[in-house]
């Protein structure tokens, strides 16, 4: 861009924001070429000259703001360099009073924090905080120990295990009532179990019982008739008559009916028969009359008798040395008790009743048979009592003998303790020897 021509301005003033020239003469070429290229156009020249003029200033303003901005620039590098060789010389001079100022202070020897340190930390020190905070911290844990142990032994609501205890005691009794119940359910339960037990024990020891009577009568059942067989073939040899055992010869429809006796067979035929049939078990009363009659009729005998194993044999509702239906009568007989005095009257009174049957009771005086047979079967009652009085006094001699044998038991155990004590020394022979 070429150099701005100099204008010789007659007057250049400046008023209400606007530039005013008077008398403007402007001899730049390159002004004056463009001007009149401009009028040749026919255009008008003023806005030109504005234009210029615009653009001239703006392009002066540019330029006088850079260079015043390199000067500016210029004036900061210099400023900067001087502020900076100002800051380096201060921080020296600063960095070496601090570096007084902490050798002050926190020298190792004679610093005033290190010696503040030494005196309030330092174990040595009796000043030391350590040793303050130990007694501080002893004081108020004896303090505070103090009013817990108080606290925990009050007894009202100052204490603060009062509630807690109360919990406690009112669970661990509810416990103990709890666990007391249980027990006393187990208890109970524990008794119910034992009578159970028991109950089932003693059942368990009756149906043993039962079963051994069963196992002992079925083992018996045929020593129990042959012994029946052999008393009365002994009773009936005595008076002439026959007795035989027949419990296996089948006769008639049947087997029933164990002995039967022949009146006076032993001296020519027969004047009556006799069946004798032995139970060891107890029949119903129907079942023994049955049983009666069945061997009465399968063996042609005119009487028949039943002779069971002891009284607690007996039918039912039946007693012993009783006729029924004049042709019918019940015995007991226990090989065990001696002679057959039961069976023996039993044989007579059915003897009697056979030959009076079928001898049209000649001969025979029956009011006189009939008061003999009661007189035997009152003498078989005074047997059976005195038998049962001296079971009575047998057994209490046996047990007056058991007393003896513990009262002499209780003797000889007394007269060993004397001895004892006899052949032992006294305790000053037994502390001589120590002395």
């Amino acid at each position: 861009m070429e150099a701005a021509t100099p204008l010789p301005l007659a007057s250049v003033r400046t008023r209400a924001g606007r530039l005013y020239v008077e008398s403007l003469v402007v001899e730049d070429e390159c002004a004056v070429r463009l001007a009149s290229e401009r009028e040749q156009a026919g255009a008008d020249a003023v806005k030109l000259v504005l234009d210029a003029i615009e653009i001239g200033a703006r392009v002066l303003d540019r330029e006088q703001a850079g260079a015043q901005a390199d000067f500016v620039k210029a004036e900061f590098e210099r400023a900067a360099r001087d502020l900076d060789a100002q800051f380096v010389e201060r921080a020296r001079r600063v960095a070496e009073r601090l570096d007084e100022k902490l050798e002050e202070a926190f020298g190792p020897e004679a610093g005033h924090v290190t010696r503040a340190l030494e005196r309030h930390f330092s174990d040595a020190s009796a000043d030391a905080v350590q040793h303050k905070v130990r007694d501080v911290v002893r004081d108020v844990s004896a303090q505070m120990q103090h009013e817990l142990r108080a606290q925990l032994l009050a007894e009202g609501e100052e204490n603060p295990l009062a509630k807690f205890h109360r919990v406690q005691l009112a669970v661990a009794k509810q416990t103990a009532d709890a666990h007391s119940q249980q027990l006393r359910a187990v208890v109970d339960k524990l008794e119910a179990t034992r009578l159970e037990v028991e109950r089932l024990r003693a059942e368990g020891e009756k149906l043993e019982e039962v079963a051994a009577e069963r196992e002992r009568g079925s083992a018996k059942g045929r020593t129990f008739e042959e012994e029946v067989a052999d008393a009365i073939e002994q009773i009936a040899a005595a008076q002439g008559d026959d007795a035989a055992a027949v419990g296996d010869v089948k006769e008639a429809s049947g087997k029933t009916g164990d002995v039967v006796v022949g009146i006076d067979g032993c001296a020519g035929p027969p004047r009556g028969r006799i069946v004798f049939e032995a139970k060891n078990s107890r029949l119903s009363r129907p079942e023994a009359l049955r049983e009666l009659d069945r061997a009465r009729s399968e063996r042609n005998a005119d009487f028949a008798v039943l002779v069971v194993a002891g009284a607690g044999k007996v039918p039912a509702r039946m007693r012993p040395l009783r006729e029924y239906n004049g042709d019918k009568l019940i015995v007991t007989y226990d090989p065990d008790d001696g002679p057959p005095l039961e069976l023996q009257v039993a044989y007579a009174l059915a003897r009697a009743r056979v030959l009076m049957r079928h001898g049209g009771g000649e001969g025979i005086d029956a009011e006189a048979v009939r008061a003999s047979a009661e007189r035997a079967i009152q003498a078989l009652g005074e047997v059976q009592r005195i038998k049962q009085q001296l079971t009575a006094s047998k057994t209490a001699v046996d047990k007056a003998a058991e007393i003896v044998e513990t009262m002499a038991a209780g003797v000889k155990t007394s007269l060993a303790e004397i001895q004892a004590l006899v052949a032992a020394p006294p305790d000053s022979e037994k502390t001589a020897p120590a002395r």
